[in-house]
């Protein structure tokens, strides 16, 4: 099985990415949006943790069954964070 090389060019632009996005989340966090914060916040959670795991874990040039598993993951992560939901929306 060949491996994907990829430049080091790409990293340090990822990495930019990420701590300009870090910062963007400091900034967000100081400016009143209202129950806008949260998604705000959570949008920007999402797009770093989606770079971290395209690029720095390979998954971008990873096998398919490897994105099925992922999938998998974020699926039953989906239903833990859905019931979780669920029980504090209905309590009292």
């Amino acid at each position: 099985m060949a491996e994907q090389i990829i430049p080091p060019k790409t990293y340090v632009l990822v990495f930019t990415v990420l701590l300009v996005l870090t910062y963007t989340t400091y900034i967000v966090a100081f400016v009143d949006l209202g129950p806008w914060n949260v998604v705000v916040a959570m949008a920007i959670a999402i797009g770093k943790a989606l770079l971290v795991a395209l690029f720095f874990m390979h998954l971008r040039y990873s096998p398919k069954l490897t994105w099925i598993v992922t999938g998998g993951g974020l699926f039953w992560l989906g239903i833990l964070l859905a019931l979780t939901i669920s029980d504090y929306l209905t309590r009292g």
